[in-house]
């Protein structure tokens, strides 16, 4: 294994190993890319306070998101085509995020199917929705959720309607991917990638081909994806869907402040306050600037979490210093994926971990529970002054 000290070195060895366009799905955002950009940059204009002569020893980042037990507070978000990454890619990052103690998030578009992941991991996991028109193909997801013993729902309430994302169009992203001569002609440089994919028979949407109405094949799963996202969507039926599942529910992509009060009003265990990692809308503000005004406004009512723009153990302690219960990242744990698997997968998770670690420490604190906001120097503006 080559030697990793931080996640940009798995991105390095993800963007080596995967075919472009999958690499391209995970690396992008929508329009400008303005706003994929800031979630990462953002967190960079908060610095934190060195202390010393502070006892170290004993130090725990062991706490709890939505009553569940973590290692440290992080759950792998969802992340659609994860097994295009890696051959049974779902299935790997699940059992990654078993063994190191942190929430694993299944995307409704995965490539390994519910039952899949199931079948292969130990410990409960979590399960992702879209908010889709057709009711009956909904209940059915949830029941099969159920059976699966999955202890959360997580709902995203921001894809009504999808941001365009340039890189995705222009390599012609599917699942499998299209044989073009481009693409083939990339996808004989990964030789490794493609002899796994060869090797295993989950290479379609398992959630979606043989379960939806007339879905049997890619063909037809185009033409269902592009009708089954209910641009309709309100709060009534957010609430409908709470209905639907009597566990707790999250609700993803929370990025304004009313907003969030709403969350709290329809029954929500936890919202995540997310922008969708600069995937939808762009020019929107990054989730982390957003952060602090949320739980303000919400936060004795709601547990509220964080995703988009988290690329170390740095940013995930600047999270929870400033009030968040919880993080996800996707980008930083797809990166380990693509670049060796679930080690690599475990190996993000590591490195984040002893980054939280050592950083929590060099602050003064021992117990990832008692950090507050008295760690960090954020800038008098960080928020904005916005007319």
């Amino acid at each position: 294994m080559p030697v990793i000290t931080n996640i940009n070195d798995l991105k390095r060895l993800h963007k080596k190993r995967t075919p472009k366009m999958f690499y391209d799905y995970c690396e992008s955002g929508a329009w400008t890319e303005q706003t994929f950009r800031e979630n990462v940059t953002d967190f960079e204009k908060i610095r934190l306070r060195q202390r010393i002569a502070v006892n170290m020893e004993g130090r725990t980042t062991a706490t709890r998101m939505i009553g569940q037990d973590v290692t440290m507070p992080v759950a792998l978000a969802p992340v659609g085509l994860t097994g295009m990454q890696r051959a049974d890619g779902e299935i790997k990052a699940a059992k990654a995020a078993a063994k190191f103690g942190v929430p694993f998030t299944l995307s409704t578009m995965s490539i390994c199917s519910i039952e899949d992941v199931a079948e292969n991991t130990d410990k409960p996991f979590w399960f992702q929705v879209y908010t889709l028109k057709d009711d009956d193909f909904m209940r059915r997801l949830l029941d099969r959720a159920k059976a699966a013993n999955c202890s959360a729902l997580v709902i995203t309430v921001d894809l009504q309607i999808m941001g365009q994302r340039h890189k995705d169009l222009k390599n012609g992203l599917s699942a499998p991917p299209k044989l073009t001569v481009k693409s083939i002609a990339n996808m004989m440089t990964k030789a490794q990638w493609g002899l796994e994919m060869l090797g295993t028979k989950r290479r379609f949407f398992g959630n979606i081909v043989g379960h939806a109405k007339g879905v049997t094949d890619p063909s037809s799963l185009s033409s269902w994806t592009a009708e089954a996202f209910d641009p309709a969507l309100d709060w009534d039926r957010i609430a409908q869907l709470r209905k639907m599942w009597d566990g707790k529910v999250i609700l993803k992509g929370i990025l304004d402040v009313e907003d969030a009060k709403k969350a709290a009003e329809v029954g929500a265990d936890a919202i995540i306050v997310s922008n969708h990692g600069g995937r939808q809308l762009d020019g929107a503000l990054s989730s982390i600037r957003m952060l602090e005004q949320i739980i303000d406004a919400v936060g004795d009512k709601i547990e509220v979490h964080i995703d988009s723009g988290i690329r170390s153990g740095q940013d995930v302690l600047k999270a929870v210093a400033m009030g968040a219960k919880g993080t996800m990242i996707g980008r930083a744990y797809v990166y380990g994926l693509g670049a060796m698997g679930e080690a690599g997968v475990t190996k993000a998770l590591e490195v984040i971990h002893k980054e939280l670690d050592t950083s929590m420490a060099l602050c003064g604190r021992r117990d990832i529970n008692e950090v507050d906001r008295d760690i960090l120097l954020v800038p008098e503006d960080f928020a904005g002054r916005w007319a």
